[in-house]
């Protein structure tokens, strides 16, 4: 029994150093290992194996108790007495720091899992950052761009805001010119019709002048 707790107790030694020592892929391996026994049934098993140690660890410290009550009322323990007291105890101390190292073997594990799943999230994280700094990048582009054109697009806006202006201009001075060629041309128009006046009176005089002379004439 003695030997055997000794080997387990190594055993665990060699478990709890390894997981706390990274030393190559020996901590991946006992990761692995230790997810398989927690895994179906394991876990049943290890607690009715820690459940056995625990009741052997208490039968072990009742007896240690019964004969050192027994060499209190004797005032001495006898050779046998003395043997099995250590005995018990070595085989409690064995168990209790078996049952100590399994303990904090399970919580080492347990946290190394949530270590190692908080890892793969930081770096899924940081993919994650690293997709938003390209992306963050491309959109710097694209505002970048879009701001230039947009500027070109103000520039040819003001360039043709000037021409409409100058076209403005242009068409309230060409308005004026046929304004006042319209002007001009009715006061033609009124002049004409003045002189086409004149000249059917003048005829009118000429006729009625030669009308005259010819009464004379005759």
């Amino acid at each position: 029994m003695i030997q055997l707790l000794f080997l387990v107790l190594f055993a665990e030694s060699v478990v709890a150093f390894l997981l706390l020592v990274k030393i190559g892929p020996l901590r991946e391996l006992v990761m692995k290992s230790l997810d398989q026994l927690k895994m179906g049934k394991g876990p049943a098993t290890m607690k009715t194996i820690a459940g056995t140690m625990s009741v052997i660890l208490l039968s072990s410290l009742m007896s240690i108790v019964k004969i050192q009550n027994k060499g209190a009322k004797l005032g001495t323990m006898s050779p046998m007495d003395q043997v099995l007291w250590r005995t018990h105890l070595l085989e409690a101390s064995l168990m209790g720091f078996t049952l100590f190292l399994g303990f904090i073997i399970d919580r080492m594990h347990h946290y190394l899992q949530k270590l190692m799943g908080l890892r793969s999230s930081v770096g899924s994280s940081k993919e994650e950052v690293e997709g938003l700094k390209k992306e963050n990048m491309q959109l710097k582009e694209k505002v970048e761009k879009t701001s230039k054109e947009i500027k070109l697009l103000q520039e040819e806006i003001a360039t043709l805001s000037e021409n409409l202006k100058k076209l403005k201009l242009e068409s309230e001075e060409k308005d004026k010119r046929v304004e006042t060629a319209e002007s001009h041309v009715a006061a033609l128009q009124k002049q004409a019709a003045d002189l086409l006046l004149e000249y059917d009176r003048l005829l009118e005089d000429n006729q009625n002048l030669q009308t005259q002379a010819l009464g004379y004439r005759s």
